[in-house]
């Protein structure tokens, strides 16, 4: 089930589930599964030991963790949260850009030594 931080379900996530072999290795494959408009999606046949869950939804952090599968039923309830701010790797490469537009002055040529 998923939720964000308002208590409310979110429908339409992506819910993404790994099989973890040895090493905390992600095997190859998966299942890809869409919540529905309570939040919830299921799958049956998952089998027992590591299981990597990641989620995606439009305007939440993506989330992403590993669980332990040792029961016949497992039920996760995942709380999604809000982006806490954005931070722009361009920002810093403009304020470079702009001071090397305005390089130091050249040394005077014609200043006599000291």
């Amino acid at each position: 089930m998923l939720k964000d931080p308002s208590g409310k379900p979110v429908r339409n996530a992506g819910v993404v589930m790994h099989l973890v072999g040895r090493h905390d290795k992600q095997e190859r494959g998966g299942i890809e599964l869409k919540t529905d408009a309570e939040g919830k999606c299921s799958f049956e046949g998952v089998p027992y030991g590591k299981l990597r869950v990641q989620v995606l939804a439009p305007g939440f952090q993506t989330y992403g963790e590993d669980y332990e599968v040792d029961q016949r039923t497992v039920e996760i309830t995942i709380k999604l949260k809000r982006p806490n701010g954005q931070y722009s790797i361009y920002d810093d490469h403009q304020n470079e850009t702009k001071k090397d537009a305005n390089p130091p002055p050249a040394p005077d040529t014609n200043a006599k030594p000291q």
